[in-house]
């Protein structure tokens, strides 16, 4: 083992923070990338089913409320994709790795949100598990991850609020508004448990993830959590858990539940869900369409730059 590993090695086993001019494996370099970027793309993606319902909100402060949660989640996508960047890695690639479909985003975005009460759903299981995960990632090895996570996880719980204050309406509401906030937590439930990945036995990265501290806890662990947490906000709403087969565990401490129909996943990981096409192509059209405000901007820095200078 040379010196440069050594060191490295040291962070990792201390506790402290890779920074971006640190020696690092470049497997480390990569799964960190790889997340990362995973991460930037789903916050982007994700404004799509919102952006959708903006002009449809049903009042002029529900409008407000979904439009400051787009513009975090675009901030979320900027900041994450300046975190990769650190890595050595162009936004260009990356935005080439998605659109090729080389590079992923959750799964979860590949759902479409039907009625207002979607919103809701999304609001609070989606991002739900989003903070379950990601106050978890805040004690991620990489520091420049770490440290934008801290940020986003404070306003992923505004986000969460947003929608769960949806469903508190919902559910209280009409018989047919709680038949509407029923069937979107029906729908988006199962899809939500799977965003924290497939079991770690069948996990290609959570192996390495762990042993290097870029995750602190395995996806199994953080689906369990989000569970246990999840289902008494269910019974407070009034509505009915999804899956007949979750129930408190005495034994255990946690609530049983399900298997998931892991076929679904993958079909909808390799670009078969409902709305995978659809994404990837207003992603594709809006990145072409604005092209000229890149070429602008960057125009503006090279003419601007001896004067700052």
């Amino acid at each position: 083992m040379d010196n440069l590993e050594q060191a490295f090695n040291e962070i990792i086993e201390k506790d402290l923070k890779v920074e971006p001019r640190d020696w690092m494996p470049e497997k480390y370099r990569a799964n960190n990338i790889r997340q990362i970027s995973q991460h930037a793309h789903s916050e982007v993606i994700g404004m799509q089913p919102e952006g959708n319902w903006l002009l449809r909100a049903p009042s002029l402060r529900a409008k407000q409320v979904l439009l400051a949660k787009i513009q975090d989640e675009a901030g979320h996508g900027l900041y994450l994709y300046s975190v990769a960047e650190t890595l050595g890695i162009s936004r260009q690639e990356m935005i080439e790795q998605l659109h090729s479909g080389k590079a992923k985003y959750s799964s979860i975005f590949n759902y479409p949100a039907l009625t207002w009460a979607d919103m809701g759903a999304i609001g609070w299981l989606v991002d739900g598990a989003a903070i379950v995960n990601q106050v978890s990632l805040q004690r991620t090895s990489y520091g420049p991850y770490s440290r934008g996570m801290v940020r986003i996880c404070k306003e992923e719980s505004f986000h969460q609020r947003q929608g769960y204050e949806i469903m508190i309406h919902m559910a209280n509401g009409t018989p047919e508004q709680k038949a509407m906030a029923q069937d979107a937590l029906n729908r988006f439930w199962e899809p939500a448990l799977m965003m924290f990945g497939p079991h770690d036995k069948d996990s290609a990265h959570t192996s390495d993830s762990m042993k290097w501290k870029i995750k602190r806890e395995t996806n199994d662990t953080l689906r369990q959590k989000f569970i246990d947490k999840t289902v008494p906000q269910i019974e407070f709403l009034g509505l009915e858990v999804p899956d007949k087969n979750c129930k408190w565990n005495e034994e255990t401490g946690h609530y049983d539940h399900s298997p998931f129909n892991w076929d679904e996943f993958w079909n909808v990981v390799k670009g078969n869900g409902p709305c995978n096409a659809e994404r990837l192509e207003h992603h594709k059209k809006a990145h072409n369409d604005n092209a000229w405000v890149r070429e602008a901007a960057y125009q503006y820095a090279k003419k601007t730059e001896g004067e700052l200078v």
